[in-house]
């Protein structure tokens, strides 16, 4: 294209025929353009996030030792943290804040779907497919179960972060 080409506005953020979604569910779902000026890693998505995996993390290894173990999926956190995330954007206040040259704010605007999609992601992760916790929690809980030996707490993180 020469410099002196100019797309027409009719044609900007429209999606050339090659780069849209063959399937035509996921076509009438997920929007076509992107609008990069929208925030994703706010601080409601951080704290909703991180909160999220936290809750599943601590339900799902509470469940796994029941007689039939139950596991709470993370769609179920998917569909709670929308209110929850509106409520914080109708809640929290607009100021900036700056913090050693670095500003931000606890509230940019309306929860928006990429927010919503990062709290997901976050939320996953607190969700292990499989076991369903990590592989060292069933030796510590045997140790101390059976075998009447109980570990630190400081060792028993220590083992469990380096197994996980």
């Amino acid at each position: 294209m020469a410099s002196n080409d100019r797309i027409p506005d009719a044609e900007v953020g429209v999606t050339p025929p090659d780069d849209r979604c063959p399937i035509e569910e996921v076509a009438l779902v997920v929007p076509e353009t992107d609008d990069p000026t929208i925030p994703v890693l706010t601080f409601r998505a951080w704290f909703l996030g991180i909160t999220s995996c936290i809750i599943l993390i601590i339900l799902n290894t509470f469940f796994t030792f029941r007689t039939q173990p139950l596991t709470i999926s993370a769609i179920l956190m998917q569909i709670a943290v929308l209110p929850i995330g509106k409520l914080m954007a109708a809640i929290l206040p607009t100021k900036d804040y700056n913090f050693i040259g670095w500003h931000f704010t606890l509230n940019p605007g309306p929860f928006n779907m990429k927010e919503h999609v990062i709290i997901t992601i976050f939320a996953n992760c607190g969700v292990s497919q499989g076991n369903g916790d990590a592989y060292s929690i069933g030796a510590i809980t045997i140790m101390k179960a059976y075998y009447k030996q109980s570990l630190s707490f400081l060792l028993a993180l220590f083992i469990v972060l380096s197994t996980q």
